[in-house]
């Protein structure tokens, strides 16, 4: 008689926990690929200024309309309270899809005006792939909510690299890059349509109020969080648009071609942004040990040091130069997930969504002025004055983050002593 053989049922815990990182996976697959229209038009100014006479200022705008429509986006969907309303997938892949045919667009622009047009556009559609994106990452995980957010996080950062990558491969053509981005855009909205399910945290839906936004501007700890948020992005932005012009510069004073010149550029500008893939994972990592606020201030240290070194760095050798702009292309992305991290911790739960996309609203409305004020500077008075000058950000960010830390510490001690007594 044939021996039967016993069945492992599988436990639950593992089923659901291996079921989770599978769909932070595809989450962070589709953020790569729906992000990655975010530098376009930076990838590609060289080829775009020669094109339509840009002078620094022209192609600055281009980046700034990215910006700006962002800005435009995220302001509405957090009045309409769209990510607390609107089931994630459906807004998610409703957005990257109309994000792709705005960049694909630029392929028509006849000028910096109709190119604007386009890039606001694709920044505006992208106010629905980013900051949802958090709260469905964390819809799975509570308990490692800051590395899952960092994986996110890490993954859209090299998504916004990609563009240089692929200009970086042989001359730099707009049609390129533009139609390789908006395809990867396409998949990523089928692939979250398709799978993506939310998980067994998901936040509570509630239907559409206008108090939401004052809710969370009554709320000291969400207030404090954005606070720290708005100062990492100061320098954050301005950084990632202009550090391939930078190193455009560096290598032309070394007596390289223009083509020369900005093919490295475009490689070492796709390699410090994203170095800041692998800070927001190891940082997620760290902070779901060490504590958020720490990790937020430690990060800032680091990335605002950098910024007030390396801009007068011109006449220091390459390796040096270039080590230094990786660790800060690390250190400026490192804290940046453990911002959203905690927006969904201290915010209201039925307002998480529109918190998270008022954080990103603000900060991005304060970054589209960092560009513009980093590359006026630079233009004047060269690169030096330029990135220290994005310091402010990180020491305000710092002092943010140091209170945040404090009130919750404060908030904990008050609710141990109720219970004891």
């Amino acid at each position: 008689m044939p021996r039967l053989r016993a069945r492992t049922i599988p436990n639950r815990k593992e089923t659901d926990l291996r079921k989770a990182w599978w769909m932070l996976a595809l989450l962070a697959l589709a953020e790569l690929l729906g992000m990655s229209l975010w530098f376009t038009a930076s990838a590609t100014a060289a080829q775009l200024t020669a094109r339509w006479g840009l002078g620094a200022g022209g192609a600055a705008s281009l980046v700034a309309a990215v910006q700006i429509g962002f800005v435009a986006g995220t302001a509405i969907a957090a009045l309409l309270n769209l990510a607390d309303v609107v089931v994630a997938r459906r807004y998610f892949a409703a957005s990257a899809l109309l994000a792709a045919a705005a960049n694909a667009s630029l392929l028509l622009a006849t000028g910096v005006i109709s190119a604007s047009v386009s890039r606001f556009l694709t920044g505006f559609f992208l106010a629905g792939v980013y900051p949802p994106a958090m709260k469905m990452a964390a819809s799975w995980f509570r308990r490692s909510r800051g590395l899952a957010i960092g994986i996110v996080v890490g993954a859209l950062t090299i998504g916004k690299a990609l563009p240089y990558l692929i200009g970086a491969v042989g001359t730099p053509a707009v049609r390129l890059v533009a139609l390789a981005t908006s395809a990867g855009a396409v998949f990523a909205a089928v692939l979250v349509f398709a799978v993506w399910e939310d998980g067994p945290h998901a936040f509570e839906r509630r239907p559409f109020s206008w108090l939401l936004t004052g809710t969370i501007a009554r709320h000291r700890h969400t207030r404090l969080a954005i606070a720290g948020y708005l100062g990492h992005m100061w320098e954050l932005y301005a950084m990632w648009a202009l550090v391939a012009a930078f190193f455009f510069d560096f290598f032309l004073a070394r007596e390289l071609t223009a083509g020369g010149a900005a093919t490295r550029a475009g490689f070492v500008g796709f390699c410090v942004i994203a170095m800041g893939g692998i800070g927001s994972v190891v940082a997620g990592a760290w902070a779901d040990r060490l504590g958020r606020e720490r990790v937020t201030i430690a990060a800032m240290a680091v990335s605002g040091a950098c910024s007030l070194v390396i801009g007068w760095l011109a006449a220091a050798p390459l390796a040096v130069v270039v080590l230094l702009a990786l660790v800060w292309g690390f250190a400026i992305v490192a804290d940046s997930a453990q911002f959203s991290a905690i927006v969904t911790e201290v915010a209201p739960p039925h307002a998480v969504g529109t918190a998270l996309t008022l954080q990103t609203s603000l900060g991005f409305a304060l970054t589209a002025a960092s560009i513009w004020l980093t590359a006026e500077i630079a233009g004047r008075v060269g690169w030096g004055p330029a990135f220290s000058m994005l310091a402010i950000g990180p020491l305000l960010g710092i002092v943010a983050m140091a209170r945040l830390k404090n009130t919750r510490l404060k908030t904990a001690s008050d609710h141990l002593s109720r219970n004891a007594t």
